[in-house]
């Protein structure tokens, strides 16, 4: 399941909305989400992605979002990379 889909999932089952309403350029606002919606939101995607969101500002839109947590996990992906092949250089370096 795509980003999107699955963020769109989430809104809609913790604001109670139709999913037609969840579109990228769908603003917080526009779906009456206060700040403590948006929390919940953001707690659910937290644990769904096992990401840290580190901030709300910026993010006015679900596309904000989905951007956000698209960056997040590339970032870690890469960063996943980047330690297996420290780890494999290092078991080849002591050959063990």
């Amino acid at each position: 399941m795509a980003v999107f889909e699955k963020v769109q999932e989430i809104i809609v089952e913790e604001l109670g909305k139709d999913a037609e309403e969840v579109k990228l350029e769908t603003t917080f606002d526009e779906l009456d989400a206060d700040s403590l919606d948006v929390f919940q939101v953001i707690s659910e995607i937290e644990d769904e992605f096992d990401i840290q969101i580190e901030t709300e500002e910026g993010l006015n839109t679900v596309g904000d979002l989905v951007a956000y947590v698209e960056e997040k996990l590339n970032k870690q992906g890469i960063e996943n990379i980047l330690i297996r092949d420290i780890l494999l250089c290092l078991y080849n370096y002591f050959d063990y």
